[in-house]
């Protein structure tokens, strides 16, 4: 189950907080690159706090306090949502971190921890859409405006459908992804988000 922003008293009481003497662990995991990113524990105040502020914060055990991540650093967690696994004493995190998670300055606490590219590519088509660096390919599409961005979709669409008939394996990869990248700048130029698009897809699933 999914707790909500601000959950009930009733689905606080659902976890249990025995098996770990009052502390839960919490898995935090990329909401874009589904990458996890670290383990931490909360306690029944720490997860309130997270709820109240929207930023992970934990209970620490070492120096036996409330801490919110980044809370020093910067490098805060944005809480997305939070589930609960089937057995009510553990938590799933899904946050947007604001910088690196790991206190060495690695995305994650994880070594090599596996994560979708295709989520980290639209979290970068998103950066640039803001900061709009100059030189980026990127930001000259979004400066060209949405029709010129859906031109480039459709460029891109035709030379896929031509390289899948009349060329080789690598030539249609390259072409498809040129296609995936421009549709995710298309996408982020319509306020929309290649997340959007999967929610789309599994409901046509179910």
């Amino acid at each position: 189950m999914s707790i909500e922003v601000r959950p009930s008293a009733d689905a606080l009481q659902a976890l249990d907080w025995g098996k770990g003497e009052g502390l839960l662990p919490a898995v935090v995991q990329d909401a874009d690159t589904l990458q996890v990113l670290m383990l931490g524990y909360v306690s029944a105040e720490s997860l309130a706090a997270t709820l109240a502020i929207g930023q992970m914060t934990f209970f620490s055990r070492s120096k036996q306090r409330l801490w919110t991540k980044g809370e020093q650093s910067g490098n805060v967690l944005v809480v997305q949502s939070i589930s609960v696994d089937c057995d009510a004493d553990t938590l799933l995190v899904m946050a947007r971190p604001a910088g690196p998670t790991c206190h060495t300055g690695a995305e994650s606490c994880f070594d090599r921890a596996p994560k979708d590219f295709l989520g980290g590519l639209g979290q970068l088509v998103a950066m640039r859409d803001v900061q709009r660096p100059p030189g980026s390919y990127t930001t000259s599409l979004f400066e060209g405006g949405i029709r010129r961005i859906a031109q480039k979709v459709g460029e891109e669409g035709v030379e896929t459908a031509l390289a899948a008939v009349a060329q080789d394996d690598e030539a249609l990869l390259g072409e498809a992804s040129d296609l995936l990248y421009h549709l995710l700048v298309l996408l982020r130029a319509r306020g929309l988000s290649l997340d959007d698009a999967r929610a789309v897809l599994e409901k046509r699933h179910r």
